[in-house]
Parts: structure tokens; sequence; C-alpha cells
């Protein structure tokens, strides 16, 4: 309970924040039949009647946010990318094609960054060892010109009127999930080299004026239509004008942004297969603000699909619902003394001023059509950004979901998705203006660039947040991966050094991983500590474990409980023999599989390593004199060599014995032995440092599944082992004692698996001279189950 208490506040808030929005959440949910992961477009329908503020003991049972993949079902560690729009009268704009098809293709040539919302997806895992990474790629985008069959249902919100007779859409219709997977699958067919299976994902997008439905549609149907408001005129009589807000009201509560499926012809249980397809519809959900093309009436604020108006920094949508409440008598008497032009002014000024839909790609300039409504493509990119990562996560609707299903007031059932906590949480900005601009009556904030594009995509749920308390944040634009610690002072030789790995901004700090048998059990980041100290016989020079404690068995230590996994490396400490400069290096992994590293250097006060070799006086050559005959000539002279210069008398060598040193293990029980540690009682004759090391015959750690780091420096003919335990040992004096040695976690467990095991203590102690000696106890002790 006292771990949980840090973030439970935080935690509490950010569902409160949810229900009282109203927003959205994505969800796998069966509707006639049909199962999609949703993204409805309000969730006012989804209220407080299902989630409750949570309270200490909900998540102590675990029945708040248990959010897991308890199976170890398939996520995808890969996507290629097609988008398909389906539109025979070439109603999608070629500009809206552009910005959809070049997010895309950005996405794609981004891939691997960590400043994206997608890098948050890879802390997702499977029983398989893969992760839900970002890695995608673009594969293209094609028309699909194939005509509307009949209309399959009936669409709740049609366009109301067009400004040219000649762009009537003579295709306007309702489609529903079953003729729009069927026109996915005759496609595909008519491209036979199109490939299937889990590796591809096919995005099919409708155009404005055709409606999806995954019923039969109408008031009561599910469908990316609904009735939207229309301000007020004489004309309606009061039950007129109650009617539609009924209707608007029910079709926005059961009408959808978007969803994801799969089709394919597996059995029943068998899906993942070659033939598996891929896909997510994404309906025209953005609404025609500023499209030229349509007359004012059909124009709303369709912020819905997007950031529900929630931005900080413009009207919350209820605060502009109650202004209106509180004015809407006023208002009604100004409306009856005003035109019809001053009215449809009016609504144009409460565009404006309410919540509003933000679209970083509006043009400054007219579109080629003559309008300002390319920005729209942004709400649409939003869709598939969201969808992306449900897809990647839960890609057959049976990975990483909600614990327990939930129940919607009519019967319906719902279990929640990757998106869902984080729906319509889009800070921090990065840049452009909350403001609405007059003509795409539309913000231009984003908070995403991906390969020099700007977008306004939902920010990804980080799990982590709600199992750690640092960094603690659920709603994330990116990951953050900076390892830090802090160098000690210059230090004395022989001192202990305490490193502190916990000072880094890990984001993914916590995942899920799988045993063989598919268990599901928690991960941490995992450090690994390098001291540069290549010579050291005062442990090992490099340890890796889990946040957060030191190694077990060093001293001091700092044990690793539960729930913490061991080995924990978060902390580390280590001494230095010698003095010099070292440099000392963290290397951070966090459960999404990205790797950071970071050096600092430390200044160690003592005597220099001994030289591995030396050089003995220089040595010169002799040569003879030449001799000359000449006449009656005598030899030349010869130059007096020069008189060597005095030498200092030679430094007697004194030799510092090694320390006499004895270890023996006590102890025969296995369990016990792997339960509380290995007790080993020793006797030194002097001050010594050093460690014991307990080594395991590497053809023994095979069989029970025990990992560890080789054990160096065996003697000739010794069986190679591996170290499964390890102990520090630093004394002031001569004298008698015992240490414990624990061993890891998963260590011991293995262990216990055996009948019998031989063991061999190893202890190596040097003394404090200047040059010192080592010695190297070896015995063998044999535990028993």
């Amino acid at each position: 309970m006292r771990r949980l208490a840090p973030f439970l506040a935080g935690a509490a808030v950010l569902v409160s924040w949810l229900l009282g929005a109203g927003v959205a959440h994505g969800a796998v949910v069966k509707v006639g039949g049909t199962e999609v992961g949703l993204q409805p477009r309000n969730a006012q329908l989804w209220d407080a009647s299902i989630v409750k503020e949570p309270s200490e003991e909900a998540y102590e049972n675990k029945t708040v946010f248990s959010f897991a993949n308890p199976d170890g079902e398939q996520v995808l560690p890969e996507t290629h990318i097609y988008a398909i729009y389906w539109d025979p009268e070439d109603y999608y704009d070629g500009d809206w094609q552009e910005l959809i098809d070049g997010f895309l293709q950005r996405m794609g040539s981004a891939s691997g960054s960590l400043d994206s919302v997608f890098s948050v997806d890879s802390q997702y895992t499977d029983k398989e060892g893969q992760r839900a990474s970002y890695n995608s790629v673009y594969m293209g985008s094609y028309d699909d010109v194939d005509r509307y069959p009949p209309a399959g249902c009936t669409d709740p919100g049609p366009l109301r009127g067009v400004f040219f007779p000649s762009f009537e859409p003579a295709e306007r219709t309702c489609l529903t999930a079953k003729q729009i997977q069927e026109e996915l699958e005759r496609f595909i067919a008519d491209h036979p080299k199109l490939p299937r299976g889990l590796g591809t994902v096919y995005y099919v997008l409708t155009p404005p004026g055709a409606a999806v439905c995954l019923d039969k549609g109408g008031i009561t149907g599910h469908c990316s239509d609904y009735v939207k408001p229309i301000y007020e005129l004489l004309t309606e009589t009061k039950e007129e004008t109650e009617k539609k807000q009924a209707e608007e009201k029910a079709t926005e509560e059961k009408s959808f942004c978007s969803y994801h499926a799969y089709a394919g012809p597996e059995l029943p249980g068998e899906a993942g297969g070659p033939n598996t397809l891929l896909y997510s519809v994404i309906p025209w959900t953005a609404g025609v603000l500023a499209d030229g093309h349509y007359e004012s009436v059909n124009e709303s604020q369709e912020f819905a699909c997007q950031d529900g108006g929630w931005n900080p920094a413009s009207k919350p949508p209820e605060q502009y619902e109650t202004a209106k409440e509180q004015t809407k008598q006023e208002e009604k008497e100004e409306e009856e003394k005003e035109t019809e032009k001053e009215r449809e002014e009016r609504a144009q000024q409460r565009l404006l001023e309410g919540p509003h839909v933000q679209e970083p790609n509006q043009p400054s300039l007219l579109d080629p059509d003559g309008t300002h409504d390319a920005g729209l493509a942004d709400l649409i990119i939003n869709q598939i950004a969201v969808e992306q990562q449900n897809i990647v996560t839960d890609p057959l609707l049976k990975s990483w979901r909600a614990a327990e299903d939930l129940k919607l007031p009519d019967g319906e059932e719902l279990s929640l998705e990757a998106t869902d906590e984080c729906r319509n949480f889009f800070a921090p900005s990065a840049g452009g203006s909350v403001t609405a601009t007059e003509t795409a009556k539309a913000g231009t904030l984003y908070n995403q660039t991906l390969s020099g594009g700007n977008y306004y995509l939902d920010d990804a749920f980080d799990l982590a947040a709600l199992k750690l308390p640092y960094p603690g944040v659920p709603c994330l634009p990116g990951v953050s991966l900076a390892p830090q610690f802090t160098a000690p002072d210059p230090v004395n030789a022989e001192e202990v050094i305490g490193f502190n790995g916990m000072e880094s901004d890990i984001t993914l700090n916590w995942g899920t991983e799988y045993e063989a048998e598919g268990k599901p059990e928690p991960t941490y980041a995992k450090y690994t500590w390098n001291f540069g100290d290549p010579d050291t016989a005062d442990g090992p020079d490099e340890v890796t474990g889990y946040a957060p404690g030191s190694p077990p068995g060093e001293e001091p230590s700092s044990l690793c409980e539960e729930p913490w996994r061991e080995p924990c490396a978060g902390t580390a400490f280590h001494s230095y023999h010698y003095g010099g400069t070292y440099e000392v290096t963290l290397t951070v992994t966090d459960t999404g599989g990205n790797t950071a590293t970071i050096k600092h250097s430390v200044t160690v006060i003592g005597p220099p390593a001994p030289s591995e070799g030396g050089s003995g006086p220089g040595g010169g050559g002799s040569g003879s004199g030449g001799s000359g005959s000449g006449g009656s000539g005598s030899p030349a002279p010869q130059a007096a060599a020069p008189a060597p210069a005095p030498q200092p008398p030679a430094k007697p060598v004194v030799t510092v014995p090694g320390p006499v040193a004895t270890a023996a293990a006590a102890g025969s029980s296995l369990a016990k032995v792997s339960r509380a540690g290995l007790v080993v009682h020793y006797s030194v004759n002097e001050q010594v440092a050093g460690r014991f090391e307990v080594l395991l015959p590497a053809s023994v750690a095979r069989q029970l599944k025990v990992k560890g780091p080789v054990a160096k420096g065996l003697p000739a003919g010794f069986a190679k082992s591996v170290v499964i335990g390890q102990a520090l040992l630093v004394t002031t004096r001569g004298g008698h004692n015992s240490v414990r040695i624990k061993f890891p976690k998963h260590t011991a467990k293995r262990l216990r698996h055996a009948h019998s095991v031989t063991l061999t203590l190893r202890m190596i102690v040097h003394n404090a001279a200047k040059s010192p000696l080592s010695t190297t106890v070896m015995s063998t002790v044999v535990l028993h189950g």
C-alpha cells in the first residue's frame, strides 16, 4: 500500500478529469455480432456509472487500471501500411489526401524516434518477446473507384444541401461495416500481389457524404454521422426544437470516429495466420467547416473526434454549454429581432469563440478549390494515429485491454484499449496558436513534429506511470530516456563509493515480460555499470540489474525486496585499490528496449597501479677502431669514451607476503540456502579487501537454466563455471567473522529444482600494502534438497 500512495492521488485525478470531461474512449465492443476496436465520438453513455473514482483498496485489489495482456497475446513489432480511399465520385479532396499520405510517410520515416507518441507503445509486449515497436513503413495509397453498393444502413446525419447543383453527390450513401470489409476483400483479390498477414495494415477512408454504420443505423444506430446541432430558427416550434435536441443527443452518444478490426478465413481461435487481414476504417468525421462547397447549415465544430475542445487555452465545452444555457433566452429574444443574415453571422461568431478544432496544416492561402478546408485532414490524421496505436497493441482484439469487460447501460460490453486513458490529452503544445482563424475557423496548435511535419495527435498512455511514482506522468507525447548519476568528489583508494542511477529520467521504467510457460512477470528498466577498473580485486568491474537498490551481497547493501525484481543495480557501490582517474559508464535499457549511456570521471587518490612490464638499463654495441698504414705514420688517436654517469644505489626489493585467509561455507540444506543465502565463515590475519564468489559448473547451470557471468581466472583444469552469487569484503583488521551471500530470486528458484548441487566458494583478498599480493582460497560445499 505504501508504494501506491505516491501516485494514487494523481491517478484518481486522472479518472475524475476523464469522467468530468465526458470525453470519448476507445474500446473493444461487439455491436450486432460485429466485434471492433471502436473510437466513440462521445463517452457520456459510458460515464461514472461504469468507472468510479478509485480507492486505495481498489488499487490493492487490482480492480482499477487492471490493463494487461494476461495470456501474452500477439503485438505487432512492425507494420506495413496501405491507405485505400474508397471514393468512386472523387469527393476526397486531393489536398486532404496529400496531407494524410504525407503523415503516413513521415510517421514511417521517423520510426524509432523517442520524440513521438508511437514510441510509448514499445512497453507493450507479448509472450514471444515482441514489442509493439515504433516501426512502420508507408507502402503507398490507392483510390478505389468501385461503385458503392446499395445503402445498407440509414445515415442519421446526412449532408444538408450544397451550393452547386453539379456537386450534388450522386453516391451519397450509408455503408455497413460488413460492406466495408467485403469491398476491402474484393479490392485485395483484384490486386493479388497485395499482402495479407499480421505485418500489413490497411486504412480504408471514405469521403464526406459516405457514412459508415456498425448496424442498420438511424437515430438509434452506431454510425460515423450523427444529428448535428442546428441553431434555432424562428420557424421552429418548441416541440420541433426539443425533438431535434433529443435526436442530437441520442445519435452523438452512439456515434463513433473510427474503428479497427480483422478478417480472414481462419477458424475461430486460429486468427493471426498468413491470410489474416488487419484493417481500420476511417470515415470522414471532420465535418465541412470552411468548405465552400457546402452550405453553412452543415458547418459544426467536430472537436469530439479530435481533442474534445479541451485545450486549456480555449473554453471548455461545459463552460460553453453553461454560458449558452444562461443566455439562451436573451439570445432568442435578440434573434427574433434579427434578420436571417444577422443570425447566420451570430452562429459564425459562436464557431470562433467556442471550443474549436486545431488544424496545424491549414493553409494561409486559398486551397486549389478556392476554400480554406485543407486543414480538416488534421482531424482524420489524429484518428489514424489513434488506431495505429490500438492496432499494434491489440491487433486481434484480445491482447492489451482492460482485464474485465465493462457493462453498458444498454447491455453492450466493452474492453478498453491502449489509447483509452489519454483520449483528448494533447499537452504540451509545441507550437501554433489556439486562436481560431476567420478563414478556417480553427486553431493551429501542434504537439508532434515527425520528419519536419507538424501534427496534433493524442498523447499516449504510459502504463508505468500507474505502477511507479517517478516520473509518473500517464499521458505523454513521447519517451524520455536520460541516464544520470552524479560523480563523487575525489576519494581515497579503498574507500567505498556509491553511484546513484536513480537520478535518471526513464519514462518506460516498468513493464511486463513473459516466462517460458507464458506467465506474465513485472520487469523494470535495466542498469549496467562499468567502473572502468579492469584491475580490480574488489568485485566485478561491471554489474547489471534493475531498479532500485544495489547488487545483492554488496557491503553496504540496499536489499532488493518485493515487488522489485532481482538482481538490483539502480544504485551500486565500488571501491578502487589504485589511484588514478577512472571513467564510470552507466547504460540504461528501458522496458521498451531503448538504450542510452552516460559517462563521468572519478578521481581516486592513492598509489598508482604497478606497470605490467619494465625496461632495464640501456645497452650499447661495441666496435673495433680501424687502423691504417701509410708511410711512417702512426695510428690516429681515439676520442676518450665519456665517463658513465653515477648511478644511485639500488633500493632493496621488499616483498610483502599476501594475507593469510581461510573460508568455509556452512549448511547443507539446499532449500534453506536458496531461501536465506549461503553463510560463509572466514578468518584473515590482517586488514584486507576483496570479494567472495559462489561458482556453479556451467554444465549444471545450463541444466537448471541458471544464468550468470562466466568466472574468470580459474586454475588450469578447473571446470568452466558461472558466478551465481557474490559479496564484497572490506575489513579494518584481522580476525574471524561471517558473511551471508544471498542468491538472486530467479537463481534461488532454479536451485530449488535440483536434488543436490555442488558449489565452489572462491575468496579473493589482498592486503593494504603499496604493492599488494592477492590470496585466493577455494572450497566446495555440497547442498542437498
